[in-house]
């Protein structure tokens, strides 16, 4: 992975063509939302705005032929992430903007993409009713929800902002990897909330969850900040009892299996908050962020 961000900081030419040849690729897109990142990070955000502008044309066309924005959406979110994170060198900040760049992108498709939205409303509903039909036989009648406009709009905003996320923090491993290494970790361990940050989220996220079922995937949007801030501290506890990596493969994959494990993240990061429990850990270091962002660069 690393070899990819050296491609693409050799020259404009070598990040121009990353950039644009994932760009129109469901598959390939975050390489080059994470390259696209990487660049306005280390070059600006001239640098960046261009390659953004060119990349419009291959996830541009997805969009029209396809009607999926996903690309287009991941390209665009990621961009202004980084130009938070070059603009402020604050992770948890960046982190912060996802929840205006998540719902921007599930109100967007709701307003302009109702026809993609009816499309795999179908879907879902083919597959919940073969489910049905699997789940049924030989005892009672099961009847599973379908889900709405509404709801799957908000689960492609929470899809875009997490995404736009994670090529962020890509990007700032390749940049630290190539310029400060060691960095990226020590800075996203440290990742963490002021208080009222953190319980404000909380609470926007219970109020429109509260609203009914169709609104939880949008409250989603608004918890993904501490989630990311919640794992942190996971990575933190970990390098500071000195275990290894297999320990946290395997929290990840009880993360993605086990949906309560998700709150208990979420809990830690607003316990986290008010508490600070990286001052009683030894074995941390302090992040310097920032010193590998070249603001000479910037075209």
């Amino acid at each position: 992975m690393k070899a990819i961000a050296e491609f693409a900081m050799r020259g404009r030419f070598q990040a121009l063509l990353l950039t644009v040849g994932g760009a129109g690729s469901i598959l390939f897109c975050w390489i080059s939302a994470a390259v696209l990142a990487l660049v306005t990070l280390r070059r600006g955000a001239g640098m960046g705005a261009q390659l953004w502008f060119w990349a419009l044309l291959p996830s541009g066309l997805v969009w029209y032929t396809t009607g999926d924005s996903g690309p287009l959406a991941l390209l665009t979110g990621t961009l202004v992430l980084a130009l938070v994170l070059r603009a402020t060198v604050s992770l948890p900040l960046a982190v912060l903007a996802s929840i205006v760049t998540g719902a921007f992108a599930g109100l967007s498709v709701l307003i302009l993409g109702e026809h993609y939205l009816d499309q795999m409303v179908a879907v879902f509903g083919e597959f919940l009713a073969q489910l049905e039909q699997n789940l049924s036989q030989g005892g009672e009648a099961v009847v599973l929800p379908r889900p709405t406009n509404l709801q799957i709009a908000g689960m492609l905003g929470a899809g875009t902002a997490m995404s736009s996320v994670l090529c962020l923090l890509l990007a700032r491993y390749w940049q630290a990897a190539l310029y400060n290494p060691g960095g990226f970790g020590d800075e996203f361990r440290a990742m963490r909330y002021a208080p009222g940050v953190a319980t404000a989220m909380a609470l926007v996220a219970v109020a429109v969850s509260a609203l009914g079922v169709e609104y939880r995937t949008w409250a989603v949007i608004g918890m993904l900040p501490l989630n990311f801030a919640g794992l942190a501290l996971v990575h933190a506890r970990v390098r500071s009892r000195g275990q290894g990596s297999g320990w946290l493969f395997g929290f990840y994959a009880a993360w993605i299996i086990f949906d309560p494990l998700k709150l208990m993240v979420v809990f830690a990061a607003i316990a986290d908050s008010w508490f600070d429990f990286r001052q009683r850990w030894p074995g941390l270091k302090s992040a310097k962020p920032g010193q590998d962002l070249d603001r000479g660069e910037d075209d």
